[in-house]
């Protein structure tokens, strides 16, 4: 008796049909018959009653399925865990993301796939989150973590994790808008407004877009790489910025930062993994690419 005498038996409990299952099956009639009367002669007992037109299984037969599914489920489970232990990945991966990033949400994706991978040595680099994409076309790191641009360059796959709001923000003391400027941005109204911005990336691109359908040519105070440099900058009061939610929600300096309420809002950060297309095939990345939610 074996895992594929078995196969044939629960295949033809099932369909009760001797031709069908010999098809699905791809053995002979005379193959699967073979196979039956073995177990029946191994087992003592008739399985099937047959004539010329049905076939049915006996009572021995049903307690003998019973028996042969629970078989086959602990063949597959244990089969499936000898060879993932075999297959069992080691190597290294890198990874490039910002500071924020690193201590917010990564840590629990860090945490499970350990779990799961812990021959899998990661190396993380972290930087300004506006060269993710960059990093990763050009081969530096195996995968990246930043914001969804608005068009994703072509053979780059994106993968969700979290949104977040883009924040105008500005110090607690002085203050800097007034209710007017909020409400009603103008050229006129924000000429003296000195602005803290992004050297590159999805922020300053949102940022200049919105400047630009007010009718505002910016004054630009500092023009600085990290969300968390910008913050940083306006909780000392040299001007106004914008940064992703998330910054303000991970930064030590919140208290000393103000959130403007200016509408209309812009649009969100989609955040989320970023790898080359073709690179997806690399059991590594693949891993990480398809880890546990």
């Amino acid at each position: 008796m074996d895992s594929h005498s078995l196969k044939l038996f629960l295949s033809l409990a099932d369909n009760l049909h001797f031709g069908k299952t010999s098809r699905e099956q791809h053995v002979s009639p005379s193959a699967l018959s073979r196979s039956i009367k073995q177990l029946e002669d191994e087992l003592g007992a008739p399985l099937f009653v047959r004539d010329s037109r049905s076939v049915q299984l006996t009572r021995e037969g049903q307690q003998f399925r019973e028996y042969a599914s629970e078989a086959m489920s602990g063949w597959h489970a244990i089969r499936q865990r000898l060879m993932q232990d075999q297959l069992d990945l080691n190597g290294e991966l890198s990874l490039y993301c910002s500071v924020t990033a690193s201590y917010s949400f990564l840590y629990d994706i860090l945490s499970s796939f350990r779990l799961d991978y812990p021959r899998i040595e990661m190396k993380l680099h972290t930087g300004d989150p506006a060269k993710a994409v960059e990093r990763v076309q050009q081969g530096l790191e195996d995968l990246a973590i930043g914001a969804r641009p608005d068009h994703l360059p072509a053979g780059v796959e994106f993968q969700s994790i979290t949104r977040s709001e883009l924040r105008f923000i500005g110090p607690q003391s002085p203050q800097l808008l007034t209710d007017e400027q909020r409400r009603q941005p103008s050229a006129q109204s924000w000429k003296d407004v000195p602005m803290i911005l992004s050297e590159e990336g999805l922020a300053r691109t949102r940022t200049d877009r919105w400047l630009k359908n007010h009718g505002i040519k910016p004054r630009i105070y500092a023009q600085v790489s990290g969300n968390e440099a910008i913050v940083s900058m306006v909780s000392l009061g040299f001007g106004i910025g914008v940064v992703p939610q998330i910054v303000l929600d991970n930064s030590p300096l919140t208290a000393r930062i103000r959130i403007y309420d200016i509408q209309p809002p812009l649009a969100p950060y989609d955040i989320g993994l970023f790898a080359l297309e073709k690179r997806l095939k690399d059991p590594l990345i693949a891993a990480f690419w398809n880890r546990r939610q």
